[in-house]
């Protein structure tokens, strides 16, 4: 048995999960990796170079690349709701006062110039802006589609933007629903919402366009249900991927694979049980960051797990294209985001 391995079993405690900050003493920082297979990562816990009292952050909810190569975090400290950061960790700029709730961020090229889009559950609203803060458009909520009767019932997590600039809202913590519009903003249709059924979704935390088979389709979170959904474009329920134990965010999709931070596990709810999941163009996961090594019976994932408390509330996860994550947690003592850096 290798070194570091005996240490790790060594320190497991009697809930099956190692203790962080025991690996720590005993083995070099550069020597916690975590993963498995070809998706095993270093953990940098001191990336970022943020001063806390001139750039502080509460909730780090989101994270995304841009075009220029920054790494865009947004938090819901209204001293600055929008940091971005060169790849080293430097703070670059920062904006934004008027988001107490930002909650989502997605990114969409526009006509050669990046826009955002910042869900606010506090202002019940959906905001998109230029890269600099300015604001081109707010989606209110959405009484055309005759599910609501007041702003509060509508609590936007997440968005994703079609190719052809369609945009996809998911009311997360409110109805459940997916709102879609077209690229101006006008209502086209919504669908998902709760029920019994397979098509339906609890705690539609988040959504993506996935681009990588022939037929383009939408992932959408069902959280509380351990589980994504896939619909088409046009709102037809597809399949569901299911994940036993995580309670997985935001749909990821970087080249091949989806990466999906995990909030907690099943078995630890409430106790700080977060990981990072990764799974191929087929829907099989082939890497746990911090979890347990993912096991497959009869075709069927066996409940994944925390095994090194590494993270607390893990809420987003993004890849830069030197391959390189970035987590970023929610309610997790207002640290800034981790990286990982891949292993060969």
């Amino acid at each position: 048995m290798k070194r570091r391995q005996f240490i790790e079993q060594s320190l497991l405690t009697a809930g099956g999960t190692l203790l962080l900050a025991g690996l720590a003493k005993a083995v070099a920082p550069q020597e916690i990796v975590f993963g498995h297979g070809n998706k095993r990562y270093r953990l940098n816990r001191q990336w970022s170079q943020a001063d806390v009292s001139r750039y502080p952050v509460t909730d780090c909810h989101e994270m995304l690349q841009d075009s220029k190569g920054r790494i865009v975090l947004l938090t819901n400290e209204t001293r600055n709701n929008v940091l971005l950061y060169d790849k080293s960790g430097k703070i670059l700029e920062s904006w934004g006062t008027e988001y107490p709730g930002a909650h989502g961020l997605s990114i969409f090229n526009e006509g050669g110039e990046d826009v955002l889009f910042i869900c606010d559950n506090n202002r019940h609203q959906v905001i998109k802006t230029t890269m600099q803060g300015k604001v081109l458009m707010t989606l209110n909520y959405p009484t055309m589609t005759g599910e609501y009767n007041k702003a509060e019932e509508f609590i936007p997590t997440e968005t994703a933007i079609a190719p052809n600039g369609d945009i996809y809202v998911v009311d997360g913590y409110g109805k459940d629903f997916v709102i879609q519009y077209d690229y101006k903003g006008n209502y086209i249709r919504h669908f998902g919402g709760r029920g019994p059924e397979a098509k339906y979704l609890r705690n539609a935390h988040g959504i993506c366009v996935d681009l990588r088979h022939k037929t383009p389709e939408l992932i959408v979170t069902s959280r509380e249900q351990n589980a994504f959904k896939r619909y088409s474009l046009q709102g037809e329920y597809i399949g569901t991927i299911e994940l036993p134990g995580a309670w997985v965010c935001r749909p990821v999709i970087k080249d091949d694979y989806l990466y999906a931070a995990v909030l907690q596990s099943s078995s630890r709810l409430w106790q700080q049980s977060g990981f990072v999941t990764i799974l191929d163009a087929q829907h099989k996961v082939v890497s746990n960051l911090a979890g347990n090594t993912p096991v497959y019976q009869d075709g069927r994932l066996q409940e994944m797990y925390q095994t090194v408390k590494a993270f607390s509330y893990p809420h987003d996860v993004c890849i830069d294209d030197d391959g390189c994550l970035y987590v970023a947690q929610w309610n997790s003592g207002k640290v800034y985001p981790y990286k990982l850096e891949p292993v060969a």
